[in-house]
């Protein structure tokens, strides 16, 4: 440093979009190495492993040891909260699969590139969480009759866009008091106590919402009489196409499916190698508009689709949905694609739906793959293994 920055504005510079050349920022990749998504292979589980489940840490994960955790429920209630982690474990609870992902999800793949953190698609996973249903504390807190409504704060804290805060955001009452909706102040995962960097040791879960809604290290619930403006509400996570605009505000998850990719791998290019003849191909597909009804397939980027099977779970309406076919390779290069539709007619685009901030975007994903005839050739005798490159 050179002495000459003088207040939080200086290191903590407005939103914007990369220019025509400009390639992925230091800033970018050093958060890009603290967040990490989903390795596409795992969407093989019904329920993702705790360690490989999407993870995004907006400042610090904190120092939140168990012991002496309050969570408070106040504001406009008829009886305030102070509960302790086993008072809350003592109260019924409820166990939801819930499928996560991040408002942000696609947004490297944009032109222009929102800067930000460079998520491509693997910003999601699905988790059984368990918890205390948020609508039965909000019953035994009481609701004033003009809260309208809930704001919560987690323990996370730092600056953005200039603005030093708390991480906090509000449901709607219609949302956050509704049993039907099934929101948790959840204490464990995959039946386990929260990991750290999952919101250890209370978090919010919003099944159907986008993960900014899933407030982590959950310390505080506020019910409100006026629609809550900070900054995670009013300023980030707005759908805008120009800067000075109010935009609308990121809510339900949009459809999405993502493919298995098929075969093996090049180790830098990604692309995938299979041989020809059938070759089955999986995923999952998912909405928080409502159930995935169908799921397609192409082999030529887009142009034609097939059909593929869905295997819904109705036990968990909040998760993502299995699919599967089997796809005749032939030799070539081939542009794999898939796309889902949900029960409310929305379907992916194959183009792009750009916006500054790069949410909710849930352009089709492609896979390239390389269909060739060769095998492997055999190591000459006596030759080390290969390895990639450390």
């Amino acid at each position: 440093m050179d002495g000459s920055l003088s207040g939080l504005s200086d290191i903590s510079t407005p939103g914007r979009v990369a220019g025509p050349d400009e390639g992925v920022s230091v800033q970018e990749l050093a958060l890009a190495a603290r967040n990490h998504g989903l390795p596409l292979e795992a969407l093989r589980y019904d329920v993702t492993p705790p360690g490989l489940h999407y993870v995004l840490v907006h400042y610090d994960i904190p120092d939140t040891a168990a012991d002496g955790w309050r969570l408070r429920v106040g504001g406009r209630v008829l009886r305030a909260l102070d509960l302790g982690l086993d008072e809350l474990r003592s109260r019924p609870s409820a166990t939801r699969r819930v499928t996560l992902e991040c408002a942000g999800n696609g947004r490297a793949r944009l032109s222009p590139r929102p800067v930000s953190q460079p998520w491509l698609v693997e910003a999601v996973g699905t988790a059984d969480w368990t918890g205390v249903p948020l609508a039965a504390l909000l019953a035994e807190a009481g609701v004033a009759e003009d809260a309208v409504e809930a704001v919560f704060t987690g323990a996370d804290h730092g600056v953005e866009r200039g603005v030093e805060q708390d991480y906090r955001r509000s449901l709607p009452l219609t949302t956050a008091a509704d049993p039907a909706r099934d929101v948790l102040v959840a204490y464990a995962m995959n039946g386990a106590p929260l990991p750290p960097q999952h919101g250890s040791p209370l978090r919010l879960v919003v099944p159907g919402w986008y993960g900014m809604a899933h407030v982590k290290w959950l310390r505080d619930i506020t019910l409100t009489d006026t629609p809550y403006t900070g900054f995670q509400q009013a300023v980030a996570y707005r759908v805008r196409q120009e800067p000075g605009e109010p935009g609308e505000p990121v809510t339900l998850i949009a459809p999405r499916a993502l493919m298995v990719p098929p075969g093996f791998p090049d180790f830098m290019s990604r692309t995938r190698v299979v041989r020809p003849g059938p070759v089955p191909l999986t995923g999952r597909a998912w909405s928080g508009h409502g159930p995935v009804i169908r799921v397609e397939v192409s082999e030529d980027g887009g142009a034609a689709w097939t059909e593929a099977e869905l295997v819904r779970d109705p036990a968990h309406p909040w998760a993502w949905s299995a699919w599967r076919t089997t796809w005749t390779a032939t030799p070539g290069l081939r542009h794999l694609t898939v796309r889902a539709t949900d029960a409310e007619g929305h379907v992916q685009p194959v183009v792009e739906p750009w916006n500054r901030g790069g949410f909710a975007n849930n352009l089709v994903q492609r896979v390239e793959v390389l269909c060739t005839p060769e095998a492997a050739p055999d190591a000459p005798p006596g030759a080390p293994a290969s390895r990639p490159p450390d």
